[in-house]
């Protein structure tokens, strides 16, 4: 067996053992689908104009959970309107140190309007170190699939983490831990561990190349480098960009992003076209990939 397809086989046998975790616990299983090549592609087939578009294809509507809920600090889920192509793939979202859910607030409507459920979260103290963010990130992702309002519109078997700075640590933290997720994108992520080599869940690594506070040499770069040469990967830096880029509506992130959660979130190889080969962007000082994906 290759060693992307023992990657694969064990990402399969990761989302078997979540589904039967869930399945236990008495969240409700996702709705039949019709039958088709791949029952998660939700949306029309994706052009470099969809993706890099301010509003995807889907209407949304957003909610807010209160910061009393049990595990995080409350935030704010946007979510499709329109269920007649069945449930969605999700993403929980953390800030960074000291920073409110108002900082990713513009991913919200961004992603979701693609066909995501997108869950930007308060943490429970705006000091609260990266593992600490991570775990609030699987209590958010736990509370959008068995309490939320929007919970009979998400598929519990296709979650994923975002976070910027020490909420992008957080999302590595929450990936490390749980091999079932996804897919994670730490934005500008900062955390102590550098160390990633028992890292499972397809990761796209975005730094920015004049970071100073979370430098792209420092954390970035040996993520990436350290995660298994076998894992679906990617790194992405943002040309002439600094720690806070991700906190402002960027075209470059969102496009990515979107691609990177459609591609291993939904499992949808339309989007493969713009992760691999590496794209010609003038937005991006490097970009490393471990092309063909295999998941």
């Amino acid at each position: 067996m290759t060693p992307a397809h023992t990657s694969r086989t064990r990402r399969l046998l990761c989302t078997a053992a979540m589904t039967l975790s869930l399945t236990a616990a008495g969240l409700t299983t996702a709705p039949a689908l019709q039958a088709q090549d791949n029952p998660y592609e939700r949306g029309p087939n994706p052009t470099v104009a969809s993706i890099e578009a301010a509003t995807g294809p889907f209407a949304v509507e957003r909610t807010t959970v209160p910061a009393s809920v049990s595990g995080f600090g409350g935030g704010t889920i946007y979510y499709p309107t329109s269920t007649s192509e069945g449930t969605f793939g999700a993403v929980a979202i953390a800030p960074g140190f000291t920073e409110s859910q108002s900082a990713t607030s513009w991913y919200g409507p961004r992603l979701a309007s693609q066909g995501f459920v997108v869950f930007t979260i308060d943490t429970n103290g705006i000091f609260d170190f990266p593992d600490d963010r991570g775990r609030q990130l699987l209590a958010a992702l736990n509370h959008l699939v068995r309490s939320s309002p929007v919970r009979d519109r998400v598929d519990p078997d296709r979650l994923g983490v975002m976070g910027h700075s020490m909420g992008g640590g957080g999302a590595l933290s929450a990936a490390n831990s749980t091999p079932a997720l996804q897919a994670a994108i730490p934005l500008t992520g900062w955390h102590t561990t550098t160390n990633w080599a028992g890292l499972q869940v397809p990761t796209l690594v975005i730094g920015a190349e004049n970071d100073f506070i979370a430098s792209v040499s420092g954390h970035s770069e040996p993520f990436y480098e350290s995660m298994p040469p076998t894992l679906d990967k990617g790194y992405l830096e943002l040309a002439g960009a600094s720690h806070f880029a991700p906190n402002s509506s960027n075209t470059t992130i969102a496009k990515y992003s979107i691609s990177w959660l459609k591609r291993f979130i939904d499992n949808d190889t339309r989007y493969e076209q713009f992760l691999c080969p590496a794209p010609d962007d003038r937005t991006i000082s490097e970009y490393r990939d471990t092309c063909p994906h295999s998941g």
